[in-house]
């Protein structure tokens, strides 16, 4: 809750049990729904949260109406807490369906069940190898397709399309076809500083992971566009890019270890530990390089502490060696 009241002080919206948080990486929906009820209660801004079927067991075929009710439970909650819907991508769906036809039947239905509209997120496999082929294209073009009719189906049930496919380009093509007032929320952490300055005809939004790792510089970032000041947006959004680029490196679904490094060095939370032990996959000259990279992006909000735990930490590990 402390990290999460950081982001709320620097202006940003949280996006609460999401890829982020461990969810399908060690947090179960039970432990799930006590942070989005913890969030709900403490809420200091805005605040939408991600419905899943991760009760469904991975590595099995299900039922289409299996999953549908498996979505539906997990909406049924977030709406309950007054929290937006970010219906995140499944699992089960990418395991059991046969097509187009059964996204567009799941996701239609959902949208008919919301009680205002929602977010859609494309996870890359990058992110979760498990989700290769979503929306029932091989290719993103094709895909992209299936996501455009659903929308165009929605009666305006869907408030924007968080994509998370680290292609800058496709992005920028997707974007350009949205319907009016339908925004895509960039989850690009390679080329996010690019497709948020955007160009004449248009700009992503941001429903971003890397921002967890860059609040301050990225909310000083934000601030400067806001006021048309492009030179300032650059001067500090520019530093974050090498950072995120290492915080994200391949396997980019272990990312979430620099993500709850940082909040450590940055004293928002008081150990450096995380669900099923993820901390161990990154090597510490990942670590070291993350620190520095940081440093760089004056994204270490309180550079004192930062270095004590990281001396200490460089400690820990030679004693092991």
């Amino acid at each position: 809750m402390c990290f999460r009241a950081h982001l709320w002080a620097h202006g940003f919206g949280v996006a609460e049990a999401m890829d982020t948080a461990q969810r399908g990486m060690g947090l179960p929906w039970e432990q799930a729904k006590e942070l989005i009820a913890t969030s709900a209660a403490e809420r200091k801004g805005a605040l939408a949260c991600g419905a899943g079927t991760d009760q469904l067991a991975d590595g099995e075929s299900h039922p289409i109406s299996t999953i549908i009710g498996a979505y539906a439970e997990q909406m049924a909650f977030v709406q309950a807490t007054g929290a937006s819907v970010i219906l995140m991508a499944s699992r089960a769906l990418a395991a059991s369906a046969r097509g187009a036809r059964d996204y567009l039947e799941v996701y239609g239905e959902l949208l008919r069940q919301a009680d205002r509209p929602v977010i859609l997120h494309w996870l890359g496999e990058a992110f979760d190898p498990a989700l290769r082929g979503y929306w029932g294209g091989a290719e993103f073009g094709s895909a992209a397709e299936v996501v455009l009719e659903l929308i165009q189906r929605s009666g305006g049930k869907v408030d924007g399309i968080k994509l998370s496919v680290l292609d800058a380009d496709g992005e920028v093509a997707l974007r350009r076809r949205l319907p009016a007032g339908v925004r895509l929320y960039t989850g690009d952490d390679f080329n996010y500083a690019e497709l948020i300055r955007g160009d004449a005809e248009g700009h992503s939004d941001a429903l971003l992971g890397a921002f967890a790792a860059i609040t301050a510089p990225a909310a000083a970032a934000l601030a400067a566009l806001d006021r048309g000041d492009i030179a300032g947006y650059d001067a500090a959004m520019g530093p974050t890019v090498p950072l995120n680029r290492a915080i994200f490196e391949p396997p980019t679904y272990h990312y979430k270890v620099g993500v709850a490094f940082l909040a450590w060095l940055n004293g928002l939370q008081p150990h450096f530990s995380m669900l099923g032990g993820l901390q161990r996959h990154r090597p510490a000259r990942h670590l070291v390089r993350v620190f520095e990279l940081a440093a760089a992006a004056r994204a270490l909000t309180v550079p004192e502490l930062a270095a004590e735990r990281m001396t200490g930490l460089l400690a820990t590990i030679a004693g092991r060696v």
